[in-house]
């Protein structure tokens, strides 16, 4: 009981209450207005996480306590959808009992927040990013670009659509310097030695031959 009323389902592993389920019938549509009846449930439990399904829909949310209460949608799934039970599979797992017992849920969190639009649009706008695009470009279109037009670019692939399909990844070489080695008398014993990587001494004794 939660104030008065009964959540359908509390999820509880090792005495701790890891998240409610909301159920609703196969033939009814998942709403605002079952959400809300789960995060509110959540909200006064003090339980942070909720799923809402119909049996064949599932939605699976993260409460948060601000001020107000909100949620975030990590996840989503249709049953019913032939081509998304690949994916169903993948995201399932994290409400596994075994999962969820070994800190799934923090881990599922962290990708949600890592994989966050605003997150990896905050690294699209970083300085090494910006300055590599700069680069590339001016070797490919033999031009030079200001930052601002690199920003202004950046902005539009956020806002506007792309056909994905239509985009060719640009291959990046990457080369390495040879270094040459001169052959030289072993004097003093120190140069050789700080020749050798750190970390990567052994208890055996290391000898030196002319």
């Amino acid at each position: 009981m939660i104030r008065g009323t009964y959540a359908d389902y509390v999820i509880q592993t090792k005495e701790i209450r890891q998240f409610l389920v909301e159920v609703k019938a196969l033939s009814f549509a998942l709403s605002d207005k079952h959400l809300r009846q789960a995060i509110n449930y959540g909200a006064n439990e003090g339980i942070e996480w909720a799923l809402l399904t119909n049996g064949k829909c599932f939605e699976f949310y993260k409460i948060l306590f601000n001020k107000p209460i909100e949620s975030c949608k990590v996840f989503s799934l249709d049953l019913s959808d032939p081509s998304q039970l690949r994916d169903c599979v993948d995201v399932i797992q994290y409400i596994h009992k075994d999962s969820v017992s070994n800190k799934g849920l923090n881990l599922l969190w962290n990708k949600t927040c890592a994989l966050d639009p605003l997150n990896v649009a905050g690294l699209l706008f970083a300085s090494p990013v910006t300055n590599f695009i700069k680069r590339t470009l001016k070797k490919k279109f033999k031009s030079k670009f200001s930052d601002d037009e690199i920003q202004a670019s950046i902005n539009r692939i956020i806002h506007e659509p792309i056909a994905l399909e239509n985009v060719k990844p640009t291959k990046i070489i990457k080369t390495r310097k040879k270094v040459i080695a001169k052959e030289e008398t072993i004097e003093p014993t120190l140069t050789v030695l700080e020749a050798i990587p750190q970390n990567s001494y052994t208890d055996q004794s290391i000898q030196i031959t002319n």
